[in-house]
């Protein structure tokens, strides 16, 4: 069980939820749904004690979960590798060292003593299922889209999304009582969805999630919480909501027209009465009614409901491309591994003016890895690319590893406007003003930022260069429809050109690419709609 207890949520010193109460309870499956920057994640964080509430107390009862937006996981912690930290879910890992010692211990010196501790541990490692649960961690990892060969690899050597899933594998394991997942469906395939869909389903526990994958709400969520913040001013309020998310998306609808209506009311029938009072409240005879019926006005005040506001929207254009050579970029020969394993090999490309390129392929295929190449974020093993003649290339990490986090926003973009080139900060907010992040949020320390913020903090950040060639990884993930529908409006309409790794297939069927580079194997082929099957499952 979990349980929040008149709980208030502040970030940056401003208040975004205030006592707010609510139980989960075993069986449970709540979706917690808001517009981005509403404060979905910030309240996660305190129900999964990664923060502490301003006020009030968060229950739990029971082994606890929690998977946030951007985990971190020590990668060199121990040189453990994948599977060993699944395993670490329930400590089993420590057993496994600690019989290793004994092992050892036993074949230095094998006296009594030694073996029989040796023997009584192997024992009791046996009879608590110790050998069958690296079986099964290793086909929850593969369930979730992280294949057999990766899960005995170092940690240090996984992609960022590999890590993520790691992580997911892990919490996953170690069957707690209650589980917060924030956008556990992020970097996973179609096949792994279903996976942790039919897990979710299964589930006995309490759980809590946010998700942009309404497919994955819609069937899964028993109950909904509406953390409804209209703008960076307000305070957030909690609605519940019982039923699947298309039963609160028609409940929420109805309340909204209700509100709107009695909003309308109230407003209409505050200024009839003020009308009175300005009319007749100078004259003598009139005075008592005038009083009184400001009393009846400051009573209707303190019912008053404010109409709810419409999901708030912005238009992004990015800036056009200067002009540069018919050819973009060319890749020769590219080759890329990790402690002796060859992730892809012989990677050959071309790029013309103007042409979009959407790199495809399973988890693990090296597609990030390829990105991080071209974007001169690491280097090729073998092999060699070249930008065309004048080509200036800006780099989106899915990760968002080009963020300060301990920087404001406007810190952000303010060091990413490159040298030589001229931008004053009102431009700048201007840009940030684009997609969402104005007024004092641009003060506002980007590690506090949701998910979807962070994305729309580096995607920003991208405009501040002149570039004529995109590398986008996952720009999509953590937005929500109206934010994803704006991007993809922009990019739809930009003119340089764009090399991209997508999973959402709306979004790579709306921008139209023209060729399509399979990975790990290298297949180049023109693009046509028989690959939006492979762009859900990749």
């Amino acid at each position: 069980m979990l349980q929040a207890q008149a709980i208030s949520v502040e970030v940056g010193g401003k208040l975004l939820v205030e006592r707010a109460s609510f139980t989960v309870m075993a069986r449970d499956k709540v979706g917690i749904v808001g517009r981005n920057g509403a404060g979905k994640t910030s309240l996660f964080k305190v129900l999964g004690g990664e923060n502490e509430p301003a006020a009030g107390h968060v229950l739990r009862k029971g082994g606890f979960g929690y998977l946030p937006q951007d985990p971190k996981i020590d990668t060199a912690l121990d040189g453990r590798t994948c599977v060993t930290h699944i395993l670490s879910g329930k400590g089993i890992d420590d057993e496994m060292m600690r019989m290793e010692k004994l092992r050892i211990a036993m074949e230095e010196n094998p006296d009594e003593r030694n073996v029989s501790r040796y023997i009584k541990a192997e024992e009791m490692f046996r009879t608590t299922g110790g050998y069958s649960a690296e079986s099964e961690a290793r086909a929850m990892a593969v369930g979730l889209g992280l294949p057999q060969d990766r899960l005995d690899l170092p940690l240090e050597v996984l992609s960022g999304g590999e890590r993520r899933r790691v992580e997911l594998s892990r919490i996953l394991f170690a069957g707690t009582d209650v589980l917060c997942l924030d956008e556990p469906t992020n970097h996973l395939d179609a096949d792994a969805k279903n996976w942790l869909l039919q897990y979710m389903r299964q589930y006995k526990g309490a759980m809590l999630v946010i998700s942009h994958d309404l497919d994955l709400l819609d069937e899964a969520i028993t109950r909904v919480i509406h953390l409804d913040r209209p703008d960076e001013n307000a305070v957030g309020e909690i609605f519940e909501y019982k039923g699947t998310y298309s039963q609160y998306k028609r409940a929420r609808a109805e309340d909204e027209a209700r509100l709107t209506k009695k909003a309308a009311q109230q407003s209409k029938e505050i200024a009839r009465m003020q009308g009175v009072v300005d009319r007749f409240g100078a004259k003598a005879t009139k005075a008592a009614m005038a009083h009184s019926m400001e009393k009846k006005i400051a009573r209707l005040e303190t019912t008053r409901v404010n109409a709810p506001r419409n999901q708030k929207t912005f238009n992004v254009r990015f800036p056009p491309p200067p002009p540069c050579g018919e050819t973009v970029i060319t890749g020769t020969s590219l080759c890329k591994g990790y402690n002796g394993r060859a992730v892809f090999e012989d990677i050959d490309f071309d790029l013309g003016r103007g042409e979009r390129l959407l790199v495809l392929g399973l988890n693990g295929a090296g597609k990030t890895s390829l990105l991080r190449i071209l974007a001169g974020e690491t280097e090729a093993d073998l092999g060699d690319f070249e930008f065309g003649y004048q080509v200036q290339s800006g780099y989106y990490a899915q990760e968002h590893d080009n963020l300060r986090v301990n920087e404001s926003l406007l810190t952000n973009i303010r060091d990413s406007v490159p040298r030589g080139v001229e931008m004053d900060d009102s431009h700048l907010r201007g840009l940030l003003g684009m997609f969402g992040l104005s007024g004092d949020k641009v003060f506002q320390d980007s590690g506090t930022l949701s998910g979807g913020e962070k994305t729309k903090l580096a995607l920003a950040m991208l405009m501040t260069g002149k570039n004529n060639l995109l590398l986008l990884d996952e720009p999509t993930n953590n937005l929500d429809p109206p934010s994803r529908e704006a991007i993809a409006n922009a990019l739809i309409d930009w003119p340089g050109a764009i090399i991209f790794v997508s999973h959402d297939t709306e979004f790579v069927k709306e921008l139209e690419p023209t060729k399509v580079l399979l990975m790990p194997d290298g297949d180049l082929d023109y693009f046509s709609e028989e690959w939006l099957e492979l762009v859900e499952m990749a």
